[in-house]
């Protein structure tokens, strides 16, 4: 471990918005064995003011240095930069932690490097639910995998499908199904909005295996997830409707509490779950 004591784990957090913001300050009330040592952020001074609730105030850094820090890096930026945080991190041998997950898919040499290095990538389960019981299944044989996913308008502007293919999703009186292919087709097409989907495939059958639909809903104030699931073992669909994050509607209030519970898990005399 770097910076911490024996029974201490270091954590550092790529990104202080919607996500890293709430990891940052659920640190900071305090887990047991947790202490955040340093975040960054695309614009260090508005990072420095938002960090004015936090009892312990960190330096704001340059995402290369996180991994020098601390023994858990976190990402939650943009993914455009997700390379820049976990390449050290994988490279220092780091607990390397995504919530950009669709960013990792196109690069599973990440996977082999860690291996190499001793890091180790957890992905939390994010705005989804049920990734136990994928994971379970697909220790015998899943036959498919279906994600359906439904979100208001806005919180899927600006993606590169719909740009690339010219789906205008202005003034939507009804449900328009804006895409149907792989999750691995969904992760590139939609960065900012399927990293559920990216999560799923990783727990299941993979990326290129397990199915998505994106509809854009105007009736709609929640994102929405239905993922339906069989296997050899069993059959289950599960659903769950997420609250926007205020800052960011493409993001679940719950996405940044999953994670803090993913970093729970890592130090916790009892761990619920896989």
């Amino acid at each position: 471990m770097t910076a911490g004591t024996r029974n201490e784990l270091t954590v550092a957090i790529g990104g202080f918005g919607a996500i890293g913001r709430v990891v940052a300050e659920g640190i900071d009330r305090g887990i047991e064995g947790l202490r955040l040592v340093a975040v960054s952020a695309r614009d260090p001074r508005a990072a420095t003011e938002r960090m004015g609730g936090l009892r312990n105030k960190v330096p704001v850094v340059p995402v290369a240095e996180l991994a020098e820090l601390a023994d858990v890096v976190l990402e939650c930026a943009p993914a455009a930069v997700f390379a820049e945080i976990a390449e050290p991190a994988i490279e220092r041998g780091r607990i390397f932690v995504p919530s950009s997950v669709g960013a990792l898919l196109p690069r599973m040499d990440l996977v082999d490097r860690a291996r190499e290095t001793g890091a180790r990538i957890i992905v939390p389960t994010g705005a989804l639910l049920g990734l136990d019981a994928v994971r379970a299944v697909a220790e015998g044989k899943i036959r498919s995998v279906r994600m359906v996913t439904r979100k208001p308008p806005m919180s899927l502007k600006g993606a590169p499908y719909l740009i690339e293919n010219d789906i205008s999703i202005d003034g939507l009186t009804e449900p328009l199904k804006v895409f149907e292919g792989s999750a691995r087709e969904g992760a590139k097409g939609f960065p900012a909005n399927v990293n559920v989907a990216a999560a799923l495939s990783l727990a299941g059958i993979g990326p290129d295996e397990t199915r998505l639909e994106i509809w854009a809903d105007p009736a709609l104030d929640r994102n929405t997830h239905r993922i339906e699931v069989d296997s050899d073992s069993a059959r289950f669909s599960l659903e769950i409707a997420n609250i926007p994050s205020p800052g960011n509607p493409g993001t679940g209030k719950n996405t940044p509490l999953s994670v803090l519970a993913c970093l729970r898990g890592l130090t916790a005399p009892l761990k619920v779950g896989t």
